[in-house]
């Protein structure tokens, strides 16, 4: 162990908070600026979604994968006015189309991705608490392997770091997309299954929500709004 009072070659390194160490390289720059476009593009569906569940749910399926618009067109389905294969290819790319980008952050920067994904913290409790929880991550990724992959949406954890883990694991992308199509397979098809079984009173439902439609819009952008001030309060404080 080395003493910070040694001199200073005998100091400890300052620690490098860039998952890319001291020097971001051209494949940093991308992950980074795919990683700030899937928070916008997040960002700028969420009002989306009770603007369009009632009156295009096939179009904000396709858009956003959202579960909700998955289980309104399953419904319309059967009424007969979507295929029901249809239904569920909608909402794959949506679904998926950032999922490759974890799994590159992952194979690039190793658990350090995973530092970065579970949070900023400085304090000596929030770097034991993600130094722990990336330990896990990792022994997750090694234990059940493609598995995990398949069945991010049902364990419980955010799909995000299954995917930065399974990158961090070495899987190759070819192995990463053909599991991640199955596992994305295996959430949108019962979502839209979910919606066909239920039918018309689940469109009526829908329909009686889009009344509000415009009310809840707004009290969703406000929410998203007043959450980022909030933010920038505390971290300026």
């Amino acid at each position: 162990m080395r003493l910070a009072t040694d001199g200073p070659d005998q100091q400890e390194p300052r620690p490098v908070r860039a998952p890319w160490g001291h020097t971001a390289g051209r494949a940093d720059k991308v992950i980074v600026a795919l990683l700030a476009l899937y928070v916008a593009y997040s960002l700028v569906l969420w009002p989306l979604v009770p603007a369009l569940i009632g009156s295009h749910p096939l179009l904000l399926e396709i858009l956003s994968g959202s579960t909700l618009a998955e289980v309104t067109v399953g419904a319309h389905s059967r009424l007969g006015e979507v295929p029901l294969w249809f239904a569920v290819a909608a909402g794959l790319p949506a679904t998926m189309i950032f999922d490759w980008v974890f799994w590159w952050a992952g194979r690039r920067w190793g658990d350090r991705a995973l530092h970065l994904l579970l949070g900023r913290g400085s304090s000596p409790r929030s770097v034991a608490r993600r130094e722990a929880r990336a330990v896990r991550l990792e022994r997750l990724a090694e234990r059940y392997g493609p598995a995990g992959v398949v069945l991010a949406y049902y364990l419980p954890l955010p799909t995000v770091l299954i995917y930065a883990a399974a990158g961090l694991s070495g899987m190759r992308l070819r192995t990463f997309l053909v599991l991640d199509l199955l596992g994305t397979l295996l959430w949108v098809g019962p979502a839209v299954g979910l919606g066909y079984a239920i039918g018309k009173p689940a469109v009526d439902v829908v329909h009686r929500i889009d009344h509000y439609s415009t009310l809840l819009t707004i009290v969703v952008v406000l929410v998203v709004i007043g959450a980022q001030a909030r933010r920038r309060r505390q971290a300026l404080t």
